[in-house]
């Protein structure tokens, strides 16, 4: 590998960093100017460049979601390869798409794509392209989460590639399908203008760096720099041991049928290569929990940045994990199965597969399973006091697991991103609910050397009108997994509260349109992260701790850790410890 003579290590350094910048800027444009509480406070939102080739990664930005790399990625080079085929409209300057279709490189219809070329000299130079989570896309029920879809069309609108800005002004037939398709529409143009203001400035940005250095010298460090990525994730590749490590997760169910979902999961080290068969997985599935192959495709490359988080964002990190096609399987779903759970669930059960696997060829790098779950609740009614509907889009975080150094984190944000869950305060001041209870979650940590971080523990009230629940949540039926001896962190955990009476869902933590009224109230528990090695090898010290913080009571200190505290639990009985510890 050498560098272009004009190109300096120094140069290369800055040009990296500008893209970077260049991006963030893109995304902190987008939350700012975003109306929807989701984007604007939770930033479940990316913005990236990509090739205008191809559609392959350049940069993307540092605070966007990580299941939108590999997703961009392939709604880009599909958008390029529909317009060479003359299916979708060649671009002019100032032009805008906008897709949501989940096959053709997308994830859940709630997931809109915009992208808009960059021109130099009248050639496109390369694409922006940006995703936001809209907190309503049409559908069956508020908020696009069907638990009990049978096909894509109860979900939501579905849009193939479609200019919604032509030369820089917004179409108002487009605009007026749109709005005739969701609830609250009049909140969209917020979110809209956002997104398309967010691509602007970062074709301001970039026409900025490429002045600067020129248009050739900033093309020869975007091929430097995937090509140095490439041959990084390479060297990270090569010591690990050649053969083949297998892992399994696992769907609590798809919604529809009660019975869970397997993803089986072998992946082969030859050289400096991974392979990724997900053969033996589950058949198409009759519910919303079927994953799109672009959705599959990020999972993996996201686990493995989990993985190797040095390794610089480009297209180049992912030429050594190779991905056989999981056809036959749920991983691979065509038109016309439903995927509202493919993006924010059925992802984090894929990178869970990969942990479990790749934490027996690099158990000092690989964490235990994490909560795995984004949480997805749904609300949507109509609030009398403001006159008006609303539809209210929840996420929330869990625990991470343990791993070689030390415990999980607590309350983290999800596998597949950095979102967080939008502060109660906007929250009750956007909709007519009450957070009765917001805290951790504590004992849902799995017990391990280095135990799993803990979930979140909410209540939330309506205070007034009526109301429809939707949840297409995971981890219910068993908890993230614990790895080297570790025991498994806490369950998903749903109740709604309707005239004081307890109602779980059937599938535990996915079911669609419970009604509410006034005063009734949905309870949720997040899972906690698989613990990480043996449970008595934990110090006892720190078990101590653990009681002493409420984390864990004495009784579970002295069943998962076989930790004996005394009498009114301020010291180890060390003898006692001694011997439960020995069995």
């Amino acid at each position: 590998m050498t560098t272009p003579p004009s190109l300096d290590a120094i140069t290369l350094s800055v040009i990296q960093a500008s893209l970077q910048q260049v991006c963030d800027e893109m995304d902190l444009t987008f939350s700012r100017a975003a109306f929807s509480p989701v984007i604007a406070e939770a930033n479940d939102r990316s913005d990236g460049i990509y090739s205008a080739e191809d559609g392959a990664l350049i940069a993307q930005g540092s605070g966007g979601l990580p299941v939108f790399v590999g997703v961009m990625q392939y709604s880009t080079r599909t958008l390029i390869e529909r317009i060479a085929e003359g299916l979708t409209a060649a671009p002019e300057p100032g032009d805008i798409y906008i897709v949501n279709d989940p096959y053709l490189g997308g994830t859940h219809l709630m997931d809109v794509r915009f992208a808009m070329p960059v021109w130099r000299d009248g050639k496109i130079f390369c694409w922006l392209s940006n995703t936001g989570h809209w907190p309503d896309i049409g559908g069956a029920v508020p908020g696009g989460f069907s638990a009990s879809a049978t096909a894509v069309e109860q979900e939501g609108l579905r849009l193939p590639p479609v200019k919604l800005f032509k030369k820089g002004v917004l179409d108002p037939e487009i605009y007026a399908i749109i709005c005739s398709n969701i609830r609250v529409a009049d909140q969209r143009i917020g979110d809209i203008r956002a997104q398309g203001a967010a691509l602007e400035v970062g074709a301001e940005r970039l026409a900025q760096v490429l002045d600067r250095y020129g248009d050739d010298t900033v093309r020869s460090a975007i091929d430097e720099l995937r090509e140095r990525a490439s041959t990084q994730m390479r060297t990270l590749i090569a010591p690990i041991p050649d053969g083949t490590y297998r892992g399994n997760a696992y769907v609590d169910s798809d919604g529809v049928v009660d019975a869970p979902l397997t993803i089986a999961l072998a992946i082969e080290k030859k050289g400096n290569t991974l392979t990724f068969d997900f053969k033996g997985s589950s058949p198409p599935c009759a519910g919303p929990m079927n994953s799109v192959l672009a959705t599959t495709l990020s999972s993996v490359y996201l686990a493995m940045r989990h993985i190797f988080p040095e390794v610089p964002l480009s297209a180049g990190a992912f030429e050594p994990l190779i991905v056989k096609r999981p056809e036959g399987t749920f991983l691979d779903a065509r038109y016309p199965r439903p995927v509202s759970g493919c993006a924010a669930e059925v992802s984090q059960r894929i990178a869970e597969a990969v942990f479990a696997a790749m934490v027996n060829a690099l158990p000092e790098k690989v964490t235990a399973a994490p909560a795995g779950s984004s949480g997805n609740f749904a609300l949507g009614g109509h609030d009398p006091a403001r006159g008006r509907d609303f539809v209210m889009y929840q996420i929330s975080g869990g625990g991470y697991g343990g791993n070689a150094d030390h415990d999980g984190l607590t309350n983290g944000c999800s596998t597949i991103g950095i979102s967080k869950s939008p502060p109660v305060e906007v929250m009750e001041q956007a909709f007519p609910v009450l957070y009765r209870r917001y805290a951790l979650r504590e004992g849902s940590g799995g017990a391990g050397r280095h135990r799993g971080g803990f979930g979140l523990s909410y209540e939330v009230e309506l205070l007034r009108g009526e109301a429809r629940a939707s949840f297409v949540m995971d981890h219910g039926r068993t908890g993230p997994q614990g790895v080297l001896g570790g025991g498994d962190g806490g369950v998903n955990e749903v109740t709604v509260w309707r005239d004081g009476s307890a109602h779980v869902p059937p599938h535990l933590s996915k079911e669609q349109d419970i009604p509410l009224k006034a005063g009734d109230r949905v309870c949720v528990g997040t899972p906690g992260g698989g613990g990480y090695g043996d449970p008595l090898e934990r110090p006892a010290g720190d078990v101590l701790r653990d009681v002493a913080l409420g984390y864990y009571t004495p009784d579970e200190a002295r069943l998962l850790f076989g930790v004996v505290l005394s009498a009114d639990s301020s010291a180890v009985d060390e003898a006692a410890t001694r011997a439960a510890r020995r069995g």
